[in-house]
């Protein structure tokens, strides 16, 4: 699994409650499955200072795969959300009960990327941990010739490390932009891709691996090779992702040569994240019982203004996202000022940018102030 991004909010709406939901379900899978290794490939948390209470969550999730029996191996790395120094907190007290935690690159000339040993019935796996990195994270451990891309940062690493790739089977984790034979992999609005594509690495770095397990796009998908894989985000992030499936990634890995099978293992959601496009009355009269509580991206298409309706869709829908117009005169604003319009009431608006800047959602207290200052100004626009 990866990109957890634990603390997350999809628009103004808290996901701790979603998040727990799909992370008991991960343990219950693994407590049913009971794999040989359970790899987390970045992203654990959503930023790099986070909350409280997401911390606890991920310690809840870390405690009941912690308890299954016998022991499973967890291997974590960090992903670009996350802070490195963080993640590592306690790491050698986690790794004394077989939870393995890469936090940084190798970062001095004796330092290599870390890697766990496991046995299996086929004998042993080497699995690499190799965090989120730039080329200037490394570039200090050449003198010369030091790595300028992304896809030099991460081949000169791994050529460094002698791996025999010909006797051993070799597993990597990596959180990185991974592209493969020209093929940019698809994308969500969700993720930070850097424009130009400057901190994409060519799969051509990693395709000697036997299987690479790869996070930072949340779309499941191979790149360029079938032993390459995004395993996705076990939640939707954005409205983009509606049409996912989102899922767990069961690797199994054989005899030396062999090609790895992935099993996708479905992932139920507490809430899903859903778009609806018509006229008001037709979204409100087809309305569907066990959607009424999902997050909901609302596009109407009807040519007149429709009454309240944002607050008629309310009485139907209890985590609305967004309310878009598009018809003949929204397209022609469109056309003159190259820009979308989103209906938003006041109070929407207010708690989008208090959360973007405070970091957390307006209490009932400060929300009542805004709602007393919008009636006051309601009420002054209402005698002009």
């Amino acid at each position: 699994m990866s990109d957890l991004h634990i603390g997350r909010q999809l628009h103004h709406y808290n996901l701790i409650e979603d998040q727990r939901k799909v992370l008991g379900e991960i343990a219950a899978y693994a407590g049913d499955i009971h794999p040989d290794a359970i790899v987390i490939a970045g992203d654990i948390y959503d930023k790099s200072v986070p909350s409280a209470e997401a911390v606890t969550v991920f310690d809840e999730f870390l405690t009941a795969l912690s308890g299954i029996e016998p022991p499973v191996p967890v291997l974590v790395i960090s992903g670009n959300h996350d802070s490195p120094e963080r993640l590592s907190y306690a790491s050698g007290f986690l790794k004394a009960h077989q939870v393995y935690v890469a936090g940084s690159a190798p970062d001095t000339g004796v330092e290599r990327i870390s890697k766990v040993t496991l046995r299996d019935e086929f004998g042993e796996v080497d699995f690499y941990l190799l965090p989120f990195l730039k080329p200037a994270y490394v570039k200090h451990l050449w003198e010369n010739d030091a790595p300028e891309s992304y896809s030099d940062a991460v081949r000169m690493l791994i050529e460094r490390e002698g791996i025999d790739f010909a006797g051993r089977r070799n597993v990597l984790i990596s959180h990185q932009f991974y592209t493969g034979e020209g093929t940019a992999p698809g994308t969500c609005d969700s993720e930070t891709i850097a424009v130009g594509g400057i901190d994409n690495v060519d799969t051509s770095a990693v395709k000697p691996f036997d299987y690479v397990a790869l996070g930072h796009l949340h779309g499941a998908q191979s790149v360029g090779c079938g032993h390459i894989q995004y395993c996705g985000s076990p939640m939707k992030y954005s409205v983009s992702e509606s049409g996912h499936n989102k899922s767990l990634a069961m690797v199994i890995l054989r005899e030396k040569g062999e090609e790895p099978e992935v099993v996708r293992l479905p992932l139920h959601p507490l809430r899903d994240v859903i778009r609806k496009r018509g006229k008001l009355k037709d979204i409100l009269r087809v309305s569907r019982e066990e959607e009424r509580e999902d997050y909901v991206s609302i596009t109407l298409t009807d040519e007149s203004e429709p009454y309240k309706p944002k607050e008629q869709l309310e009485k139907v829908y209890s985590h609305i996202l967004e309310v878009r117009l598009d018809n003949d005169r929204v397209r022609q604003k469109l056309s003159e000022f190259d820009e979308e319009l989103v209906l938003k009431d006041p109070m929407a608006v207010f708690c989008d940018f208090y959360a973007e800047i405070q970091g957390r959602e307006p209490g009932d207290e400060e929300k009542e102030i805004l709602e007393q200052v919008i009636d006051r100004a309601g009420e002054e626009e209402s005698r002009r």
